[in-house]
């Protein structure tokens, strides 16, 4: 197992992937850290799955989830993956998007444990997270560096391996596009959100600025985000 592949250029749709790569055909799925729920959405929305739980710790964001009306294969809960309320061997898809890194780092090996009982035996686990690396990283690492934190997810992958709860059934490494009109749509999306407080002064917020818009063309700033899914499966 590796933390990145520096070698890897393809460009991809991680959603088109993941639709490609895991058997979700009737399929009960878990998703940890489901955001703005736009994944949940595109998920549901296929048909393909029998149902999907939800969890969101960013309370504000999860009250926004609950006004959601149109999913009804769905349910929001307000929970973290270091406690995640399923019976054993309940789900057979685990889906986590860019949020093992947000976990705290006390409670990694916890949330690989609890994937690891509410999976059915020979269930899938999709665990992507960002590679620290891309131009996009160079800006973000300016008022919210995650090298510590992206290390110990990948650690605490590792060790759940090692320990045997989970196994590597294999690695994906590619990239995506993230684009953003101005600097003004870099800061709705990344520095005022509501997960996390980034206060930023006044000359630190200028930095963050200027090193934007360093890759800022005419037609907006377009970004390659090297990413890593670890797919993980538990033993039948």
């Amino acid at each position: 197992m590796k933390i990145a592949d520096p070698t890897q250029t393809l460009l991809v749709n991680e959603v088109k992937l993941m639709l490609e790569q895991l058997p979700f055909d009737g399929a009960q799925v878990l998703e940890l850290g489901c955001g703005k729920a736009e994944k949940t959405r595109l998920l549901a929305e296929t048909g393909r799955v029998s149902g999907i739980l939800a969890l969101e710790v960013d309370t504000i964001q999860h009250e926004r989830n609950l006004q959601i009306a149109d999913l009804p294969n769905v349910q929001f809960r307000h929970a973290g993956a270091e406690a995640i309320p399923a019976e054993d061997s309940s789900i057979d898809i685990v889906l986590m998007f860019k949020s093992l890194h947000h976990v705290p780092m006390a409670f990694m090996d916890q949330a690989l444990d609890e994937i690891a009982r509410v999976l059915k035996p020979g269930g899938l686990a999709w665990i992507s997270e960002p590679v620290y690396a891309g131009h996009l990283n160079e800006v973000f690492k300016l008022f919210h560096d995650e090298k510590v934190v992206r290390e110990a997810a990948f650690a605490a992958i590792c060790k759940a391996v090692e320990r045997g709860p989970l196994r590597s059934e294999r690695q994906l490494f590619f990239n995506t596009r993230s684009y953003f009109e101005n600097f003004e749509r870099f800061d709705q999306r990344m520095i005022q959100v509501t997960h996390t407080s980034h206060q930023l002064a006044p000359e630190l917020y200028a930095r963050v600025k200027a090193k934007f818009e360093s890759f800022l063309g005419p037609e907006g700033a377009t970004f390659l985000n090297p990413q890593r899914v670890d797919v993980l499966r538990k033993p039948a």
